[in-house]
């Protein structure tokens, strides 16, 4: 299955930590940690997106070239469970900005429902980077491009451990640019719009809410 502006990230370790969130015996010790090391994992693979400036340094021995990162970077984590991927990123990109969008999804329609929304300015300039480990439906992603591209924001990239194929076709028809990242393309959604064979609520199961 082959989709536009969509990057599989997988290599033997991220399916030993996609097989341990799936296991509904994982505890929230243990789901966190391997949710933070796939979190790594996609990070890497987004900085490819990263530009560099040439900088002169001086080591121990004689001034040698090395780089420094150009872009504006800014994260923004769906709330709750987008929360559980921000530390990876910042731990690898340490001056990103941080902002935040609360969307709650109603049961009975499965649209989602806005009831927080802050981040930086100058998302024009900035390299934006969605983060949510499930893309399910897709209305949630849809809904933060739509506010955050209302302000501004051009250069843009979705990031997710679990994907739904329903999710990427939906962003991919309402925000055709947006770059996709995921570790997993799963078979698609039960009757309740949720993710199989998945990994659950990830927020719950980060949390500890069940």
């Amino acid at each position: 299955m082959n989709y536009n502006n969509f990057t599989l990230v997988t290599n033997p370790l991220v399916k030993r930590e996609i097989t341990i969130l799936r296991d509904k015996n994982t505890c929230v010790r243990d789901f966190r940690r391997s949710l933070n090391r796939l979190a790594f994992h996609l990070a890497v693979a987004v900085s490819e997106n990263l530009e560099l400036d040439e900088i002169l340094i001086e080591t121990p021995l004689e001034v040698t070239k090395g780089v420094k990162i150009k872009n504006s970077i800014v994260l923004i984590p769906v709330l709750r469970a987008g929360l559980s991927m921000v530390s990876s990123f910042v731990e690898l990109m340490p001056n990103a900005k941080v902002g935040h969008i609360g969307l709650q999804r109603d049961e009975e329609t499965l649209l989602p429902i806005e009831y927080y929304y802050k981040t930086p300015k100058n998302l024009e300039e900035a390299k934006v980077f969605i983060l949510d480990p499930m893309l399910a439906t897709g209305g949630s992603a849809c809904a933060a491009f739509d506010f955050i591209k209302k302000r501004g924001a051009k250069d843009l990239y979705f990031v997710s451990i679990i994907s739904a194929p329903e999710g990427i076709e939906n962003l991919h028809k309402n925000h055709p640019e947006v770059k996709i990242y995921s570790t997993s393309i799963d078979r698609g959604l039960n009757e309740n719009g949720y993710i199989v064979p998945g990994l659950g609520d990830a927020g719950d199961r980060t949390f500890g809410t069940l």
